[in-house]
């Protein structure tokens, strides 16, 4: 596509290639804006939306918005797409397409064989059109389920992942986070700590701590410290107890080098970890965190928008098969999601297209402190994103995290919207807090009262990390 125009409040413009198309048709945000390549006015926006809404499906099978010579990301884009999964709707223009995933036949089963055949751009480009109640209504129809000793993704179900970190990595400030979250019952996604040292032996050290005490209380969860992939692969061959091997991601090869990787490491990484063989219940080895906005502060944007770019890097998590990934939505900054309006749109743009792809998606629904954004809006995106049925949500003590200074959801919160919206935890981690007497036949968590029989049994938990520091 090219030099395509557009009309709108009787001005006409004009849309030289895809990116430009694309990025003109975004909703506002701050990174867009500040790269240069936001629409220059709402009537510009409409119009491009028209044209948009026009464009064939195929378009972005014949035109790449970051060359395929020169990007890996691209390659991986177009080499695995599946032909005949997308033979379903290659018909259809993009306009055609949201109207499909709106309508009744395009079901979980449908949704679910299509995946393959969708590229990134297709997805963001449809999001585009969508309001937020389309991105909910679509994403709620997705259901992709992952395993590794407990299953993740289940209809009905909310999982959380228990963020326990502390600013000087200590094991019982660690632990009492722990304690705190598993006694809200958090932590059926992962229990993943951001280390404050991001070293080989302190990751080794947490991993060694962290797989004690779930081993020793039977906890059927996953444990991760989320340290550069280079460091998890280290740390395999010194024979550290990896569940989960993490790396952030983008949508572009520069930008995947800015942290530090490759598409070749993260398969060596996979391969490392699956030889392990420490799941239980699945295989779904790797955890992928990503963000709007990651591209643009690497420089490596090509031109492309913020959330173009965002979808494309679930291209390269959907390579790897993961058992998680999550867009930290609001924690790059005001600079590129400005405010929480712009935060909650994000955040379930990238809900809806990650679902789109194939991956199991989770929020951390945050901000950082400069942002305009407050509990709040938090409060209201996950409320949505619970609607959405997200697979999985972020949690800290007090929805403050000490260590990365940002805000983010509490584990009162993951407990009040699984009460709100009837959503239970994943099944084996639900069994095992039934059997700790943490859970009661209510469905209900019970007050970790200081006679209660769970009480006793994660007091002496945190007593024998207290004694073995």
């Amino acid at each position: 596509m090219t030099g395509r125009a557009g009309l709108a409040g009787g001005e006409r413009h004009r849309f030289e290639d895809l990116r430009h198309l694309l990025a003109a048709a975004t909703p506002r945000r701050s990174g867009d804006e500040l790269a240069g390549i936001a629409a220059g006015s709402d009537a510009e926006r409409v119009a491009a939306r028209r044209v948009l809404a026009e464009l064939p499906l195929k378009a972005f099978l014949s035109e790449s918005v970051v060359p395929y010579e020169a990007d890996e990301v691209t390659r991986l884009i177009l080499d695995t797409h599946d032909a005949m999964a997308f033979a379903a709707v290659s018909h259809m223009t993009v306009g055609d397409f949201r109207d499909w995933l709106l309508s009744h036949e395009a079901d979980a089963a449908a949704l679910a064989a299509l995946a393959p055949g969708l590229t990134p751009e297709m997805v963001a480009a449809v999001s585009k059109l969508m309001r937020n109640q389309d991105l909910i209504a679509v994403a709620r129809k997705c259901r992709v389920v992952t395993a590794f000793r407990n299953t993740i993704g289940l209809e009905g179900r909310l999982a959380s992942r228990l963020q326990p970190n502390h600013p000087a990595d200590d094991a019982r400030g660690i632990a009492v986070s722990v304690l705190d979250g598993l006694l809200h019952g958090s932590g059926d996604a992962v229990i993943g700590i951001n280390p404050a040292t991001d070293s080989v032996r302190n990751a080794v050290e947490l991993l060694r701590m962290l797989d004690a005490l779930r081993e020793r209380y039977g906890i059927p969860t996953q444990t991760c410290v989320l340290t550069h992939v280079t460091n998890a692969i280290r740390a395999i061959e010194l024979g550290a107890p990896v569940d989960l091997v993490f790396q952030s991601v983008a949508g572009t090869e520069g930008a995947n080098r800015g942290f530090g990787v490759d598409l070749a490491t993260l398969r060596e990484a996979r391969e490392a970890a699956l030889s392990l063989g420490r799941g239980t219940a699945g295989d779904n080895v790797m955890y992928f965190e990503t963000g709007q906005g990651s591209a643009l502060s690497a420089e490596a944007h090509h031109g492309v928008d913020q959330q173009t770019l965002e979808c494309r890097a679930y291209a390269v998590a959907r390579a790897f098969r993961p058992l998680l990934v999550n867009t930290v939505v609001g924690f790059i900054g005001p600079e590129y999601l400005y405010d929480g309006k712009q935060i909650a749109r994000a955040g379930l743009e990238d809900h809806c297209c990650g679902k789109l792809l194939g991956l199991p998606m989770g929020v951390d629904a945050c901000y950082t402190n400069h942002a305009e954004a407050d509990g709040d809006d938090m409060d209201a995106l996950m409320v949505l994103l619970g609607a959405a049925g997200v697979n999985f949500l972020i949690a800290v003590p007090g929805a403050d995290d000490i260590m990365l200074n940002y805000q983010s959801l509490s584990f009162h919160d993951i407990l009040a919207l699984r009460s709100m919206l009837g959503l239970r935890p994943a099944p084996e981690f639900e069994a095992w807090l039934e059997r700790m007497e943490m859970l009661g036949a209510d469905g209900r968590m019970r007050p970790p009262l200081p006679q209660s029989p769970q009480a006793a049994r994660l007091l002496a938990m945190a007593q024998d990390r207290e004694e073995g520091g």
